[in-house]
């Protein structure tokens, strides 16, 4: 059970939470999810999960991968985040965290009581939706707030005309 959302509230403002990764997809829910923000005066928050699968290393091998997952990461934040300032003025949020991404993402939505919808989007390749819309439709990993399922084939003037 998630902790009652607070976006309603005086003083705070509704969270769009979108999750950042090297899908191709993941750009139309960018868009989507920084056009609702403008347009319901709400805020963009930009998540990137760093899986650290990868750094079973000898302690200095792993420092040094783990520096630079995390420039990876910050690099893949400011370049969404300059895209969405420069084309709607908003100033999103940007979160880097470790660990598996839905159980941050439940994290993450848990700390913030004023994220209220998680914005997807779902790949349109033959290998399926993608890993996160996957999980949303997959037994026990629903997320505790509404999730908005973008098609990545969605046109910038067809996410204006939606959001």
């Amino acid at each position: 059970m998630v902790s009652k959302r607070l976006s309603r509230e005086a003083g705070h403002r509704r969270k769009f939470l979108t999750i950042i990764d090297d899908t191709p997809e993941c750009e139309r829910a960018v868009a989507y999810a920084s056009k609702r923000a403008q347009s319901t005066s709400g805020t963009l928050v930009l998540l990137y999960v760093i899986v650290p699968d990868d750094f079973q290393h000898w302690l200095g091998v792993e420092k040094i991968m783990r520096e630079e997952a995390n420039a990876t990461a910050r690099a893949a934040l400011d370049g969404y985040a300059n895209k969405v300032r420069q084309k709607l003025g908003i100033e999103p949020e940007m979160v880097v965290r470790e660990g598996k991404p839905t159980e941050e993402i439940h994290k993450l939505i848990e700390e913030d009581q004023d994220i209220a919808i998680l914005v997807l989007a779902a790949g349109a390749g033959k290998e399926g939706p993608g890993p996160l819309v996957g999980a949303v439709a997959g037994k026990g990993a629903a997320f505790p707030i509404p999730v908005t399922v973008v098609p990545q084939n969605l046109s910038d003037e067809e996410i204006d005309s939606l959001a």
